[in-house]
C-alpha cells in the first residue's frame, strides 16, 4: 500500500480520540478546532501518494446504498440544514448539515422489507478511513450510533456515513468507490426511536485550505450518481 498505514492508523486514533472529546465536551471548542486542523494537515501529507495514485480529473460517485436511489431521499432533498452547524462544539444543536436516505422498513429490525436482506451502505468515493465507532448500545447516549469516517485525498473532504447495524472497515483501510462499508441500521440516539424510518445519514465536509470542516450539500452527487444493484 502507497499511503504509510501506520500513520494513517495513529492519525486516525487521534481523530478518533478528538470525536470523543468532543462529544464528551472535555475539550474547548478552540482546541477541538486546532487539534482538527493539526490531524487533517497532517492526513493530507500522508495521503499524498495515495492521491497521485488514485485521483484524476473525472469526479464520479456511487449512491451509498445498494439498490436505492435519490427517490430515497429523506425530504425531497430538503433535509439538508447547515445552519448553525459547528464540529467543535457539541452543546450545538438543531443543524442537519446531511442527507437521511431512508430503507423500506415498516417493521424497524433494520431488514429491507422487499428482500428480507440487510441492506448494504456503499463508498461513495474512494478515501481511507479515518474513525468507525462499532459497539453502539441503547444506552449510549450519542446520536451518531454506529459510524465510518472517510477523508477522501481527490476532494480533500471527509464523508460521515451514520447509523450503522453493522460496520465493515476499519481504521486506516483504503477504500475503493462502492465498497461495502456497512449496514444500514437504527443505531444512535433518535434513529434508535421508533418515530425514526430506518435510515442512512451522510454528511460531507469539505475541508478549507486551513483545513476546517465546511458541510456541503451532496444532493446533486447523491441525484448523479451511479447506482448498484
Amino acid at each position: 500500500s502507497d499511503a504509510p498505514r501506520e500513520q494513517m492508523i495513529t492519525l486516525g486514533q487521534a481523530f478518533q480520540q478528538l470525536n470523543t472529546q468532543i462529544r464528551e465536551q472535555t475539550l474547548t471548542p478552540d482546541s477541538a478546532q486546532m487539534r482538527f486542523q493539526g490531524i487533517l494537515r497532517e492526513l493530507r501529507d500522508v495521503t499524498e501518494p495515495y492521491r497521485q495514485k488514485i485521483c484524476n480529473d473525472s469526479i464520479r460517485f456511487v449512491f451509498p446504498l445498494k439498490d436505492y436511489n435519490e427517490e430515497h431521499i429523506g425530504g425531497n432533498g430538503f433535509g439538508f440544514r447547515p445552519r448553525g452547524f459547528n464540529l467543535f462544539d457539541h452543546a450545538v444543536q438543531g443543524s442537519h448539515p446531511a442527507h437521511d436516505i431512508f430503507i423500506y422498513d415498516r417493521n424497524q429490525d433494520s431488514v429491507d422489507d422487499q428482500t428480507d436482506l440487510p441492506v448494504d451502505v456503499l463508498a461513495m468515493r474512494p478515501g481511507v478511513v479515518v474513525a468507525t465507532e462499532t459497539n453502539w448500545t441503547p444506552e449510549s447516549s450519542y446520536r451518531g450510533g454506529n459510524f465510518v469516517w472517510i477523508y477522501d485525498p481527490c476532494l480533500d473532504g471527509l464523508f460521515y456515513y451514520a447509523h450503522h447495524s453493522k460496520v465493515m472497515v476499519e481504521v486506516g483501510d483504503e477504500i475503493v468507490m462502492g465498497q461495502k462499508i456497512a449496514e444500514v441500521g437504527r443505531t444512535g440516539l433518535n434513529a434508535a426511536k421508533r418515530r425514526s424510518g430506518t435510515h442512512l445519514h451522510l454528511m460531507y465536509l469539505q475541508l478549507t485550505p486551513e483545513a476546517l470542516p465546511q458541510p456541503i450539500n451532496t444532493y446533486d452527487w447523491l441525484a448523479d450518481a451511479e447506482v448498484i444493484r
